[in-house]
């Protein structure tokens, strides 16, 4: 089986990415894999490519229903029909139809959550699972910088599906998050496929500003002169929401705002938009950029300072694909970390919130052999976020043996936010270190990862004498002349004849 053919027939590529040919002979071989490839490298092509030979159904498990229905218009654009998403944004109509038909899916993409439930379960035991796919495996572990609870349980969900044949993939994972993976997805036998996080072609740039205010008209200076298009990712809608303006009104460039907070039909325009080069630069948060398959993006700005090296590393991952040289700009200025710590405290609940909420069940009875009835009047009434829930309820539904009390039950979660929370700050600490080194910034990063850097590569970081002048243009990016389409009306017709085609 000659496999440059495979990829020739159906996807009409003639080479391999960095490790994608390792990792795919290694799933048709039949071993259990753990793959580590750099944010870019085409991760979903090793499972998509073996769908085509192995026989059965490829269950891909995906953290961000975004991220999912990403993937599904990708491989329909591949001329692949054969794909679903088993998410919340199927109407209870659609769901049911799906899974009248489930057999006749090829790849079925499905949140962790989904995966909850009994009946969906039971369906997908009576199917012929092939590959069972982790996607984003370091969410499985606590050390892992994006740790879900329901992905701690995937092990047992494998067990009752059969123990088949498992790919975990991920971008940026440390030696402690492998062993995790490993253990908690019960797999003995493994063969590790591990390519370097370093990306040669996107240089580093951190500069130093003393406020917002330099912040802003560092960012307008910036977009006016360099290469684009681009991305600035913002940890705060609104702040992603006023520089797209600013930029937009005083004609600097095409700028629109993405964030969770838009619809999904908002959101699939300005990510066509972009891909289609009717915009030259999107004002992030972190929602956006997973998925998003763009080639030839130049620049990627850090407005605030991400909560960690690995996420920092996934979003400027957005950047070169097509292996020119790119660059990554994060300002600084002094507090910065502020605001990344109480990120981290918002997505875990408080301790006054944990009191509140046994207090509350102690008083209205809501405790019945040591559970508590749980309910989304309480949730809303204790002011918990949906992931600060999600926490929640994952101890109190699968409280751990050793837990026999509610009093009991109420300290082992007050243990686990503690523990959670002092992970991420020091995360937090460890970008803060990175901003403020004298070290190469490459080699910091490589380090962190117990990596080497093999050699220097020509334009490294402003710390190894890096100037921005390579990565800036001549003249700004035109704005719309008059009389052509404006881009909502364009992207109306790209996806109404999608639509007509399929």
């Amino acid at each position: 089986m000659e496999l440059e053919k495979l990829l020739q027939k159906h996807f009409g590529y003639h080479t391999f990415k960095t490790g994608q040919k390792e990792v795919i002979s290694s799933i048709l071989s039949g071993k259990h894999t753990l793959a580590m490839l750099p944010t870019g490298t085409g991760k979903s092509l090793c499972y998509q490519l073996p769908g085509h030979i192995l026989k059965g159904q490829i269950l891909i498990i995906s953290p961000l229903l975004s991220l999912m229905q990403d993937q599904v218009e990708q491989f329909k654009r591949f001329g692949e029909k054969r794909v679903i998403a088993l998410n919340s944004f199927l109407s209870p109509t659609e769901r049911n139809n799906v899974l009248r038909h489930l057999k006749e899916y090829k790849f079925i993409f499905i949140s962790p959550e989904m995966l909850r439930v009994p009946f969906i379960i039971r369906m997908l035991q009576q199917l012929t699972i092939s590959l069972f796919v982790v996607d984003e495996a370091h969410c499985i572990s606590q050390w892992g910088f994006d740790f879900r609870p329901d992905y701690s349980k995937l092990g047992d969900i494998r067990e009752k599906l059969g123990n088949p044949l498992t790919l975990a993939l991920t971008a940026t994972a440390t030696r402690k998050v492998h062993e995790d993976i490993i253990t908690s997805l019960g797999l003995e036998e493994i063969v590790k496929i591990e390519s370097s996080t370093d990306r040669p072609n996107i240089a580093f740039y951190v500069e130093k500003l003393a406020d917002y205010h330099d912040k802003q008209n560092r960012i307008t200076d910036l977009v006016s002169r360099l290469q684009k298009p681009g991305i600035i990712y913002f940890s705060s809608k609104k702040a992603a929401e006023h520089m797209a303006a600013l930029l937009d009104e005083k004609g600097i460039c095409q700028a629109m705002a993405y964030h969770g907070g838009l619809d999904q039909n908002t959101r699939i325009l300005i990510q066509q938009q972009f891909i289609y080069d009717q915009l030259d630069v999107i004002c992030a948060t972190s929602a956006f950029g997973m998925g998003i398959n763009k080639e030839n993006i130049r620049f990627v700005i850090h407005y605030h300072m991400p909560m960690q090296i690995e996420s920092y590393l996934q979003e400027i991952g957005r950047a070169g694909r097509d292996g020119n040289p790119s660059v990554a700009i994060l300002l600084y200025s002094p507090g910065d970390e502020h605001l990344p710590i109480q990120l981290a405290e918002g997505e875990l609940p408080s301790e006054q919130q944990i009191d509140w909420l046994f207090e509350k069940a102690k008083n209205e009875q809501l405790i019945k052999d040591n559970r508590i009835e749980l309910s989304y009047q309480l949730r809303d009434l204790g002011g918990f976020s949906e992931i600060q829930w999600r926490i929640i309820e994952d101890f109190v539904m699968n409280p751990p043996q050793n837990v026999r009390s509610a009093e009991m039950l109420k300290f082992t979660i007050k243990e686990f936010v503690k523990e959670r929370l002092g992970v991420k700050i020091n995360n937090i600490f460890q970008m803060k270190k990175w901003v403020e080194s004298t070290l190469c910034r490459r080699e910091f990063i490589l380090r962190y990862f117990d990596e080497v850097l093999p050699k220097k590569v020509p334009s490294c970081c402003d710390l190894c004498g890096l100037q921005l002048n390579e990565y800036l243009c001549n003249e700004t990016t035109p704005l719309l002349k008059k009389g052509e389409e404006k881009w909502k009306d364009y992207l109306a017709k790209i996806l109404i004849n999608s639509e007509l085609s399929e």
